[in-house]
């Protein structure tokens, strides 16, 4: 039997980079007993100096509890490396180590070593099959999602998802967790690749790049679109609602003739390996779609 929301005390966060942090200081924001675990003092150092910067960024914004310092909040987090120390206690185990299948199972059977017998193990994949990663595990039925959004201290949701030996009772508490550290959980009937918010993401991107590749705008034309119509309706409206408001016949009309001309390829779009052959891939390397 798992741990129930009550049950949650201390959570041990597997994972240092840029979506490791942000996780670590919103369960220490809530004021769970949160162990940082990391691989190395370098690694704890960096992530410990990010959760610092983050902190304080909420505290100049009026963001944390009331009479509750930047040091109150990093008291909460215990950086450990390795493990043995980092899970021994752990109610909660969530994992955000690199976006590869065989990486994550591994990291998993050394967590599940260490761990107690009853706690809840989650996964911050953006897209990977819990019931793969969970194949690892000689207890998949206390494995689930909970996939945070970059910037995981800013962006309230968090997909959670179960695999094919997910019990019922580690989708609630998990649920629950996630509400209860002031996130928007989401959760899923079954496991999708992508989930909900990476498949609506890509066929959002799917027609931008069509668009673009057929001379109809650029790029900056296609986001302020979105920016202006789009992403401002959705964001207090969703699209399903939204078709309900505006009327489903006529939308229903719109489909008639608009699916037909929209891409339904389904393999990477030519425009997007075009940018990454040629090593333009963002931010990361000074240009992608934009300087």
């Amino acid at each position: 039997m798992s741990r129930g929301i009550d049950d949650i005390r201390t959570v041990a966060n597997v994972g240092t980079g840029t979506m490791g942090h942000a996780i670590a200081l919103q369960f220490a924001l809530a004021g769970y007993d949160t162990r940082l675990v990391g691989r190395s003092e370098k690694s704890l150092d960096r992530a410990t100096a990010n959760i610092r910067r983050d902190a304080t960024a909420f505290a100049d914004a009026g963001l944390l509890r009331d009479g509750e310092t930047v040091d109150d909040v990093l008291a909460s987090i215990t950086p450990v490396v390795g493990y043995e120390r980092g899970v021994a206690d752990a109610d909660f185990v969530i994992e955000s180590v690199a976006e590869n299948l065989d990486v994550k199972k591994s990291v998993w059977t050394e967590v599940e070593r260490f761990a107690p017998e009853d706690a809840i193990f989650a996964t911050n994949t953006s897209g990977l099959s819990p019931t793969a990663i969970a194949s690892a595990l000689e207890h998949p039925e206390r494995f689930v999602v909970a996939h945070f959004w970059n910037p995981a201290q800013l962006m309230p949701l968090v997909e959670v998802v179960p695999g094919e030996k997910t019990t019922r009772d580690v989708v609630d508490t998990t649920f629950d967790l996630m509400a209860r550290i002031g996130k928007k959980p989401a959760r899923l009937n079954k496991e999708s690749l992508g989930f909900i918010g990476n498949r609506l993401q890509m066929a959002v991107l799917r027609e931008e790049f069509h668009i673009i590749q057929e001379g109809i705008a650029d790029a900056a034309t296609v986001d302020d679109v979105m920016k202006y119509s789009l992403g401002r309706r959705w964001n207090l409206v969703g699209p399903v609602a939204s078709i309900d408001l505006g009327g489903l016949d006529v939308f229903y009309n719109i489909s008639t003739y608009l699916f037909d001309d929209m891409d339904n390829g389904t393999g990477p779009s030519p425009l997007l390996a075009e940018k990454v052959k040629a090593g333009d891939l963002g931010a990361k390397t000074g240009r992608g779609f934009f300087s």
